[in-house]
């Protein structure tokens, strides 16, 4: 028998485990629209101060991926999507949506799955539409350019058309529940390589889990211990990594590369506009924290891609694709590819 929805609400108040295929029906009930606002609302808080189990997590998200919109790429090789939870309030410029570029110039190709700003002044999806490169392209279309240019960006409202159901609930309650970390586990492409930054030390260890339970193949989660959800120069970041069916728990710190502790406090924007300018600026080469802190996160991508043995190494192709003037070209043959689909 299915689990009712007073049984789960019941449960999260006792902090007991709904179990995985119960799990599994309560979130398909969720996102199709069958439970009112105020029990959806009250499930999803209950799930919040329990603390949401492993398992929750992953039959949710296997929910979440089984009605999602798929982006379908016969070689996975060298993919890997590089988001973040978002909400860590550190109003930085889109640093993973530069590393994409730069990653893609050395080697990856970046299946990034994001959408408009969450708690930052600036969303993946807000500077990618700043650059003018379009949202709304079809699944096919983000598979070619994959393909051709080694960058895809899904929009993620365009992927999960079931989250319509849960949105203004999201929206009125205006707190965090499990959605905002299911989100960047739901990539429509199936990029078996993730590098995922996380709004919580706690989301390290459960996230990592998370996407091994969903096979992912490399990972690598990371916190900024000042509160960045990206590897961070301004303090050690946590990294929470599954390599070869095997989970490790470590800190890098700048230094570990060779580059300066820095604050974060010059990677601050109040708006898209500002995102983008200081996006253009590192793949211009523009020296400055912006780019060391591009250089060190596109390294890490390039190693959770497998292009780079090590993060060390990885980095030195970052710090090369955006010296060398590649990572500004990747930008343009991006562009170039999204004009040529608004040619008739």
């Amino acid at each position: 028998m299915p689990i009712t929805p007073q049984e789960a609400l019941q449960r999260t108040i006792e902090h007991r485990e709904i179990f995985h295929d119960e799990m599994l029906d309560l979130m398909r009930m969720i996102m199709k629209g069958e439970l009112s606002p105020l029990m959806t609302a009250a499930i999803t808080t209950g799930l919040r101060v329990k603390k949401e189990t492993i398992g929750e997590i992953t039959a949710a998200a296997q929910v979440m991926r089984e009605l999602s919109t798929k982006v379908h790429v016969a070689d996975t090789t060298h993919l890997v999507d590089v988001v973040g939870t978002g909400g860590d309030g550190s109003h930085t410029f889109n640093i993973s949506t530069c590393s994409m570029f730069v990653a893609a110039a050395a080697g990856a190709r970046v299946a990034k799955h994001g959408g408009r700003s969450v708690s930052s002044k600036s969303g993946s999806a807000d500077v990618i539409e700043a650059l003018g490169i379009a949202l709304n392209l079809t699944p096919e279309q983000i598979a070619r350019s994959i393909v051709e240019t080694g960058v895809g960006f899904m929009f993620a409202p365009n992927h999960h058309p079931a989250m319509k159901n849960v949105a203004p609930v999201r929206k009125e309650m205006g707190v965090k529940t499990f959605f905002n970390i299911l989100g960047p586990l739901t990539n429509p492409a199936g990029a078996p390589n993730i590098v995922m930054g996380v709004f919580h030390p706690d989301l390290v260890g459960i996230q990592v889990r998370a996407l091994q339970r969903l096979g992912a193949e490399h990972a690598v989660v990371v916190y900024g211990r000042d509160g960045m959800d990206e590897v961070s120069l301004g303090a050690a970041t946590m990294v929470g990594e599954l390599k070869n069916g095997e989970i490790s728990e470590y800190e890098i710190h700048p230094e570990d590369f060779g580059m300066p502790m820095q604050s974060n406090r010059s990677l601050k924007v109040d708006t898209p506009e500002q995102s983008l300018a200081m996006l253009r600026g590192v793949l211009a080469n523009q020296e400055g924290p912006a780019k060391n802190i591009v250089i060190i996160n596109a390294g890490v991508v390039l190693y959770a891609a497998g292009v780079a043995p090590t993060m060390k190494a990885g980095i030195e192709r970052a710090r090369e694709a955006i010296e060398t003037g590649a990572a500004q070209a990747k930008l343009e043959q991006v562009l170039a590819f999204t004009r040529s689909l608004a040619t008739p």
